[in-house]
């Protein structure tokens, strides 16, 4: 399986919201069992997506700023950046084959601004 990257405020800008492909951003904390239960499931999806989306990881515990900007209430949150936009937000356990679709609908379309 291949581990998605964990990304800081500084990093968050070219890897996030300048990605030339879909960015999946798990917002999560060590501490959280939900988020705990995620990883396997994100871990799979980064290595099936590899290429052609990305999944990294922000832990708000480290990072406050990006919670706060993102408005973080809630974990896990997942969202789904496009082209530097939010495309999607879940908040919560969310299965597999719900991101894995999310993920295909968005990785097979051509990015736009």
């Amino acid at each position: 399986m291949s581990t998605p990257a964990h990304v800081t405020s500084d990093q968050f800008q070219k890897t996030v919201l300048e990605s030339q492909q879909p960015v999946l951003v798990d917002f999560y904390a060590d501490w959280c069992g939900p988020c705990r239960a995620m990883a396997p499931v994100l871990e799979q999806l980064a290595a099936e997506f590899a290429g052609r989306a990305a999944i990294v990881k922000v832990n708000v515990d480290d990072e406050p700023e990006l919670a706060g900007r993102f408005q973080i209430a809630s974990i896990p949150t997942l969202m789904l950046f496009r082209g530097g936009l939010i495309v999607k937000t879940i908040v919560g356990l969310t299965r597999a084959d719900q991101l894995r679709s999310l993920l295909h609908q968005y990785s097979a379309q051509p990015a736009t601004r």
